[in-house]
Order: C-alpha cells, then sequence, then structure tokens
C-alpha cells in the first residue's frame, strides 16, 4: 500500500485528531448501553466512522450512521473509530482525519455527509487498500474509483411522501419547510416535499426557510437549534401548520416550536425516525419523519468489505431499495398511509416522476 509522507507537523495534526482533538469513542464515551466504549472488541472489520458537523447525538442524520455502526457492531463483529467534524473545517482538515483513519488500520473509513466528498477523493487514491465511502459524496472521481464509493439516497421521493401527509393532515391549507444551507442537496428535500403537497392539493401554499443562503455555513445550517427555532416560529406565525425540516440538529428547534404552538400544529423530523428521540412535549407534534436509511447504508458498506464485495462507484438508494421511506410511530398517519402508500407505488412504477430542484 502507498503511503504518503508526513511532515511532523501534519504527524502532529494527526495526533490531535485520534487524541484529544475530536470527539471519539473512548472511556469517557460510554454509548446508548452505558457499558464502555461501544466501538471496542470485535474482530471483524475495523471501521472508521468520520461524522459531520454534530456527531453522534444529533437525534437525526450522524444517529442514522451510527444506527448502522451499531448494527455492524452486533453481526458483524465489529469495530470502530468515531472522529467529529469542527465547525469551521476545511477540506484539508476533512483529509487529514480520513488519512489518519486509514492510516491507523481502519477499513472501511466512512465519511458522514457530502462535505467528506473533495476529501475523500483526494485520499483515496494514495490508499488503494483501504476502501472508503461518503454518505451522500459527490465526487466525479467515484466514476474511475475502486475503492470509493458515494452512497446517496432519493431524499426528493421520501420527502414527496411526507408532503403528501402535510398536505392532508393542514387543517390551514398551509405549509412549511425549512432548510439548513442553501445547497443542492437540501434543495433536493424541498423540491420532493412541496411536489408531494402539490399531488395532493396544489392550492396549497408552501412556504420555504433557509437558514443560511451559503451551503457551505453548516454550523448556522446544522449545528443552530436556536436559528432552526426562530425560523420554524416564523413559519408557523406566518400562517403554516404543518413545518417539514431538513436542517440536522438545527431542527431540533422545529420540536421545540412545535411544542410551544401546541394543538393543531405539526413537525415533520428527518433522516431518522424524530418521534423516538423527541422530548415528551414534543412527541404529540410530531406527525411523521421522512426516513434516510443512512443506517442501511452503513451496514451495507461494512458487509460489503468484510465480504470482500465491495466496489467503487455510485449506489443510490431509492423507495425501491428501502432507502428512504416514511415513519408511523405516534399513530398520526395511520388513518391517512394507505394514501401515502399509494403515492410510493405511483413513484416505484415511475407513474410519478419526483423533481430534484425547486421550480423557479
Amino acid at each position: 500500500m502507498r503511503r504518503l509522507k508526513k511532515t511532523s507537523a501534519a504527524i502532529a495534526a494527526a495526533a490531535l485528531l485520534l487524541g484529544g482533538g475530536l470527539t471519539a469513542c473512548g472511556s469517557k464515551d460510554t454509548g446508548a448501553s452505558g457499558k464502555g466504549d461501544p466501538c471496542s472488541g470485535g474482530k471483524g472489520p475495523k471501521v472508521g466512522l468520520a461524522y459531520d458537523i454534530g456527531g453522534r447525538g444529533d437525534q437525526s442524520f450522524n444517529d442514522a450512521a451510527w444506527a448502522g455502526m451499531e448494527k455492524a457492531l452486533k453481526e458483524l463483529d465489529a469495530s470502530c473509530k468515531e472522529v467529529k467534524a469542527a465547525a469551521d473545517d476545511d477540506n484539508a482538515a476533512r483529509a487529514e482525519r480520513l488519512r489518519t483513519l486509514a492510516e491507523a488500520g481502519f477499513n472501511p473509513v466512512i465519511g458522514v455527509g457530502f462535505a467528506y466528498s473533495e476529501a475523500a477523493a483526494a485520499v483515496a487514491p494514495d490508499y488503494p487498500d483501504t476502501d472508503f465511502a461518503v454518505i451522500d459524496g459527490y465526487s466525479q472521481f467515484v466514476k474511475e474509483s475502486k475503492n470509493l464509493v458515494d452512497l446517496t439516497f432519493a431524499e426528493e421521493q421520501g420527502s414527496f411522501l411526507v408532503g403528501v401527509a402535510a398536505a392532508l393532515k393542514s387543517q390551514k391549507k398551509h405549509v412549511g419547510f425549512l432548510g439548513g444551507t442553501h445547497g443542492d442537496l437540501i434543495k433536493k428535500f424541498e423540491a420532493g416535499y412541496t411536489a408531494g403537497v402539490h399531488a395532493v392539493d396544489p392550492k396549497i401554499k408552501v412556504d420555504v426557510k433557509y437558514l443560511t443562503e451559503d451551503p457551505n455555513d453548516n454550523a448556522t445550517g446544522f449545528e443552530n437549534p436556536a436559528g432552526g427555532k426562530t425560523a420554524a416560529e416564523g413559519l408557523f406565525d406566518g400562517g403554516a401548520d404543518v413545518v417539514y425540516h431538513a436542517a440536522g440538529k438545527s431542527g431540533l428547534g422545529l420540536f421545540q416550536a412545535v411544542a410551544e404552538k401546541g394543538d393543531g400544529y405539526w413537525a415533520i423530523g428527518v433522516d431518522s425516525d424524530q418521534y423516538l428521540t423527541a422530548a415528551a412535549d414534543q412527541k404529540p407534534h410530531i406527525l411523521t419523519s421522512m426516513l434516510k436509511r443512512v443506517d442501511t447504508a452503513v451496514f451495507d458498506v461494512i458487509s460489503e468489505v468484510k465480504d470482500d464485495s465491495f466496489k467503487g462507484g455510485n449506489k443510490t438508494y431509492d423507495l425501491k431499495l428501502g432507502g428512504v421511506g416514511y415513519s408511523k410511530s405516534g399513530g398520526f398517519v395511520d388513518d391517512i398511509a394507505d394514501q401515502i402508500d399509494g403515492y410510493a407505488e405511483k413513484i416505484k412504477s415511475g407513474e410519478i416522476k419526483v423533481p430534484t430542484a425547486p421550480k423557479g
């Protein structure tokens, strides 16, 4: 395996990354079980898991990745190292994080979030015996790569389904969408949601707010519950009675806002079933969540490495592959589930083609 020569500064940075400089599974992190390091012990794949901003505990995107890792720990006898991004990371910092995991012998190395795309493309060629994966990756390099895969999702399809739910449950015929950063990925959520709403009733108004117009401002977009709450309050006060978020940890502010609004107002979660992790006063207001099966993608990659069946390139998890969907926790959509599922079948058959970008 080819290795890059490192300067002493780079070595020091690497030590910081996997030492005290980043959140990692260790003596202070007992995990969900409370029984010590949840990453230790396995003789199977040794997984490097580099989280997006917010890290494990965001009750959304990163936690969905951890759910896949947990399954691998139990079923594949895997072990792992978790590292967490900083709000001010640049591509060099992300690349060094991935490089350090590869140098330490972790395989696969998984970047959780599109921000790792360029970093993984830069690092993977230098470690041909290590398999890399990026959740929501967009690298052009994957077309030629044998050891880098971009794991993408048909977020627009899952968002369409919760848009249908929003339209069927809205009493005011006025709903909202709260996005994190104003980039192409989050616009897929917006486009699908709006299409789902208008499939039910084209007259329903859809208000849209983004926490930042800068697609690179991850701290404001995805690590900002206070900003999320303020934006959600604005959507509710503006007339919406159902709001769907695609804003990572910032979306926790939406749940605070809807609980304060009370009866007649709904929030829709994203990525994982956010009803399950919401506070008691918030649960009665979480209509559903758009499920993005990041856990499935993470587990699949680890399984493929273990079985020597890993393939580089791009893999898209859509409705047909069970990669996206919606949750039914709380029972609030039980009465409309047949209608939502009917739309899902039309998407699977190709009768409905869901847009990936907003109109206009």
